[in-house]
This record gives structure tokens, C-alpha cells and sequence, in this order.
């Protein structure tokens, strides 16, 4: 039973999309679906790709020829099994839609808003910038600040809710925003997620960033509810890295479920790879990308464990090897009971908050201690969260003042990540684990 519910609450509540064991019927009413075409070539489209899509019974929506893909549209209940006769077409697959990675738990800071540059927050509440920094020891380092040795900004891209970059905390480090939210143009955050984020990184008022004089740009992707299109983040992964940002920050996620594994594979990870030719894009391209580990509380190195009592095996996306993978630690240096884990999933662990470990043992509620919840920033104030999207961004700034101590562009992502995983401190096993990677991220080491 415990196993069929964690794999009900994937694909149910969690999930990039459980879309295979639906594919059958919604093609059968011949409705209008999204799809995403790959072709085989990573960075063009062929030069009768319009065509090919034509005979299929589809409209192209969204091309992305740098990634070799594109969205379509069709009421073709054939669609999928027509364009996979095309030699070009690597996979297709009905398009999927990704979240936010929802906080565990949020709490609004009961105070009056007022700007002030006094770090009066940080100082009473944020444990967990000062467990990466030791008690701001960063800061007086080369770089420990965001500020860059060739005097070049150092830009942390978010790709989340937007940014309510008119937050006095943020206001002076936001560089610029841009949305991928069809139908609306603005980057403010409607939401909060985006905002905390952004405040983790380089927030510099009541609350502090990682790095507090680095820069932050909000390519936003979801709207006020629900989710994104996975060609939306793929364009904005796309788009950060043409406009050189230093890193990007995906706090977001979800789970792929190949529910029947007698299903043709090549129908189901168009999505998954569209998702991981827009990391490997912005890579190559110079740009550290960190993502969350997810919040299930379950190992994700084993597909078919995941995937409970259910047929097939489900994947936690994106779970690419090149980016940096961050679980969620505690105040009192331990996992968190929510975050997620695996050998070989995790490359380090990080802040993300809990209500301490008291409480755990007993169910006891009233032990539960809400400051050890991650302070930042939320549009018209400030709250408490808890959740691998907490810490995420605490290792996206601490690429970014890694960045800035040696200099914009002169550090390749592969050079950030190992300094980052050599520069950690070992919590758990000795060496490598599965729950916290090679360590807890440590500024004062990394910066050294």
C-alpha cells in the first residue's frame, strides 16, 4: 500500500505529466493535442520539417531549431505513429507540463514591511545562509560577495514564477526579466515561489543572498496557477544561455512514469529529451545549471521501485548527470524528512529547511520549530519555506560567487560543479552517499 501511494502521488500530484496510460483514449476522440517533435539533429530542424509535420495531420506552434525540435498541434488520432515514419524523427510524444517545485511548507513572516538595509532578518533568522557562508566569513573573500574579479555582473538565471523584482531586498540586484508565459509579458511574480528564490541568491536588504551583490534575471515560465509546457522551459533554458547568463536555477520538476513498459519508448521521451538537449544547450554554452532534488521523501535511483506496485519505471526529470543535483539539509545538518535521494541523483546537499528533528520521532506537532524554515523574500514581505527549492538556489549562488572570484567567463560548468562537490563538507558515509552527494556546500572552502 505505502508503495502504490507514493506512486499514485507522482503521477497524481507530483508528476511532469502521467500521460502514457491516456494516450489511447484522448486520441481516440480525435482532440486537439500538443506534441513535441525531436529530430535527430540536435541543433537544426530539417529543411522539410514543416512538411513532414503537414503530412502527419500537424501544425508547428513553437519552433526550437537550436535544440532540433518543435511543438505541434493535431487532432490526428494517428498523429504519433504518421510522423515517427519519418526518418528524420528521433522521438515524438504528447507534451507534458512541469511545476513549480511546491514548497513542504510556508509560513508568512508576522512583521510590518519596511525597507531597510539593517540585515535585521538575516541576523535573527538565517541560519541557513549562515551555515553556507559561516556566519558571512564568505563575504570577505575574493568574489564571496558576487562581486566580480573582471568587473563583468555575475547573473543568476531563475527560471521560476517571475521575480517581484520592486522588493527593496532584490530591487538593486535584478538585472533584467523576461516571461515565456504565452499570453502574458511581464516577469512579476504572482506567485512568491520565484521571489524566495531569488532572495536566497542574492537578496540584500533585511534578508541576505549567498551572494549579495550578485545579479539575478527572472525568465519566468509559470503563470499566476498551474503549470509550464515543457517547450516553454526549454526556450527559456535556451534563451538564458544566449543571453550569457553564469547559472541557472531550476527549482522545478517533476516525474516521468512509463506506466506500461510494453509501450514503444520512443512515444514517451520526446519530452525527456527535449528537456536535456535545452540543459546540454545552455552547458555547452558556458552555464552552470543546478535543479532541485524533489520533495517525495524517496530514493530516486531506482525507477522501478518508484514507480510502487505500478507497471514501468518512473524517472524524476530533469535528472541530467551534467547539471548540479541539490538535496535538502537541515539546521541540524541532517536530510530532510521530505527530500528526495539516491545514489547517483544527488551531487550535494544544501539548506532547505525542516521543523528540526524533535518532533519526527513522536508526531508531536507543538515540537515543531518554525525558524528553522529557510527565511527570503515573497512579494510584499518575507516567509519561511521548506523544500529542495530552498536549496537549490543556495548552490546557485554559491556557483555564482565562484564564479565572480575568478571572473566572467573564465570558468567552465564542469570546473564550478567539481569545486563545488570537492569544496563540500562530508556529513553522512565517508566519501560519496546518496543523501547528501559529496557533502554539504561550504563558500569559505569553495572561494579558498
Amino acid at each position: 500500500m505505502k508503495k502504490k501511494f507514493i506512486a499514485g502521488a507522482l503521477t497524481a500530484t507530483l508528476s511532469v505529466g502521467a500521460f502514457v496510460g491516456s494516450l489511447g483514449a484522448a486520441h481516440a476522440q480525435g482532440v486537439d493535442k500538443d506534441y513535441i517533435v525531436v529530430f535527430k539533429s540536435e541543433s537544426s530542424l530539417p529543411s522539410n520539417y514543416l512538411e513532414t509535420v503537414k503530412n502527419s495531420g500537424g501544425k508547428v506552434t513553437k519552433a526550437l531549431p537550436k535544440l532540433g525540435a518543435v511543438k505541434v498541434n493535431s487532432d490526428n488520432p494517428n498523429f504519433l505513429s504518421e510522423v515517427q515514419k519519418s526518418t528524420a524523427v528521433l522521438n515524438a510524444g504528447v507534451e507534458s507540463t512541469v511545476y513549480p517545485e511546491a514548497p513542504v511548507d510556508t509560513q508568512v513572516l508576522e512583521d510590518n514591511f519596511t525597507s531597510s538595509t539593517a540585515n535585521d532578518l538575516y541576523n535573527t533568522y538565517q541560519w541557513d545562509i549562515k551555515q553556507v557562508t559561516n556566519n558571512g566569513a564568505s563575504w570577505n573573500m575574493k568574489g564571496g560577495t558576487g562581486k566580480s574579479a573582471n568587473d563583468k555582473d555575475i547573473i543568476v538565471a531563475v527560471v521560476d514564477t517571475g521575480i517581484d523584482y520592486t522588493h527593496p531586498d532584490i530591487k538593486n540586484n535584478f538585472a533584467y526579466g523576461k516571461s515565456f508565459v504565452p499570453g502574458i509579458d511581464s516577469a512579476m511574480d504572482e506567485d512568491g515561489h520565484g521571489t524566495h528564490v531569488a532572495g536566497s541568491i542574492a537578496g540584500n536588504g533585511r534578508v541576505l543572498g549567498i551572494g549579495p551583490e550578485l545579479k539575478v534575471a527572472a525568465y519566468r515560465v509559470f503563470g499566476p496557477e498551474g503549470g509550464a509546457y515543457t517547450s516553454d522551459i526549454a526556450n527559456a533554458l535556451m534563451t538564458a544561455a544566449d543571453d550569457n547568463v553564469d547559472v541557472v536555477n531550476m527549482s522545478l520538476g517533476g516525474y516521468d512514469w512509463f506506466q506500461n513498459p510494453e509501450y514503444a519508448t520512443k512515444d514517451v521521451v520526446a519530452d525527456v529529451r527535449l528537456f536535456n538537449r535545452a540543459i546540454q544547450y545552455a552547458i555547452k554554452k558556458g552555464v552552470t545549471v543546478v535543479g532541485s532534488a524533489g520533495n517525495a521523501g524517496v530514493d530516486i535511483s531506482s525507477p522501478g521501485k518508484l514507480s510502487g506496485d505500478d507497471k514501468g519505471a518512473t524517472h524524476r526529470s530533469p535528472s541530467s548527470q551534467t547539471m548540479i543535483r541539490v538535496s535538502a539539509g537541515g539546521q541540524e545538518k541532517n536530510l530532510t524528512y521530505y527530500s528526495n535521494y539516491g545514489v547517483g541523483k544527488i551531487d550535494v546537499i544544501a539548506p532547505g529547511g525542516d521543523y528540526g528533528t524533535a518532533w519526527l520521532a513522536t508526531g508531536d506537532r507543538s515540537l515543531r520549530d518554525t525558524t528553522k524554515l529557510c527565511l527570503s523574500t515573497v512579494p510584499g514581505g518575507y516567509a519561511f519555506y521548506a523544500g529542495t527549492s530552498m536549496a537549490a538556489p543556495k548552490t546557485a549562488g554559491l556557483a555564482g560567487v565562484i564564479i565572480a572570484k575568478y571572473g566572467k567567463d573564465v570558468l567552465s560548468p564542469s570546473q564550478v560543479k567539481n569545486l563545488i562537490q570537492n569544496s563540500a563538507d562530508d556529513w553522512f558515509k565517508p566519501g560519496y552517499d546518496g543523501e547528501s552527494g559529496f557533502g554539504s556546500i561550504n563558500a569559505v572552502s569553495a572561494l579558498k
